[in-house]
């Protein structure tokens, strides 16, 4: 692949870091992303990985701007409370970086349709707000042997993680939540509350765990949780086992 004058120069501040380079410039525009969720974690990320010049994007979201949300989901505005958020986020994309094919899906990803949703992407990022929706997309990664980056806030915390569980030394997102709990349930920012900043930090980390990803540099984040305090502040980094009882990648 060849870049244009155009091209070199709006991702010039990627080409001169040694870790990224022309080469991982080029891995970048042949990837294709898909993200769940366009919500307070996904704006940021779709956001990010635009502007970093991700070859295709995939936003799958079924649901409309509301008021409430403009205090966190930063690639919406007041004009747009009432539209669907998919194709809101296509067209920030485009007025972004045209250099970014963009598709929009409105519909709910779950267990029946999310591998015809998910297959040709080269990750998945997963922000999305119930159990049920998180383990059908981590499943279905899973099964495609797809790296699936997830991320999620509450309240002044956020936890990140990027799933690799089809290789043998690494857990999958399901050895981390396991199976005791109601996968209709998540804490909701509307009974718990959010600072809006926060799904920025985990929004944007998630983009920057799918493009390490895509052009590896730096240490590998497979396998490890990183847990955010935003009220210390602080970081914390636990390295996941494999869960030998996990029903989606034990071997027994």
């Amino acid at each position: 692949m060849t870049f244009s004058d155009a091209q070199l120069e709006r991702y010039a501040r990627h080409i001169v870091l040694k870790e990224v380079g022309g080469a991982g410039q080029v891995r970048l525009a042949g990837a294709r992303v898909t993200v769940i969720g366009a919500g307070g974690i996904g704006a940021p990320v779709l956001l990010y990985l635009a502007a970093a010049g991700i070859g295709h994007l995939t936003v799958i979201d079924d649901d409309v701007v509301s008021l409430s949300n403009l205090q966190r989901q930063v690639i919406f505005s007041t004009a747009d409370v009432g539209l669907g958020k998919a194709k809101l986020a296509v067209q920030r994309i485009a007025a972004i970086n045209p250099d970014v094919a963009v598709a929009a899906v409105e519909r709910r990803i779950d267990a029946g349709n999310a591998a015809g949703l998910l297959d040709g992407a080269d990750v998945v990022i997963d922000g999305s707000d119930n159990f049920a929706t998180r383990l059908a997309v981590a499943d279905t990664a899973y099964a495609l042997r797809m790296p699936l980056v997830s991320a999620a806030i509450g309240q002044f915390h956020g936890q990140l993680g990027t799933w690799r569980g089809w290789q043998p030394d690494l857990p999958c997102y399901r050895c981390y939540v396991g199976d005791a709990h109601d996968a209709d349930d998540c804490d909701s920012c509307s009974e718990t509350g959010v600072l809006g900043a926060m799904t920025g930090i985990m929004g944007s980390f998630a983009a920057l765990e799918a493009i390490r990803v895509i052009c590896p540099f730096g240490d590998s984040s497979d396998g490890k949780l990183h847990i955010f305090d935003g009220l210390a502040p602080s970081m914390r980094t636990i390295r996941m086992p494999k869960d030998p009882g996990c029903r989606t990648c034990s071997s027994k």
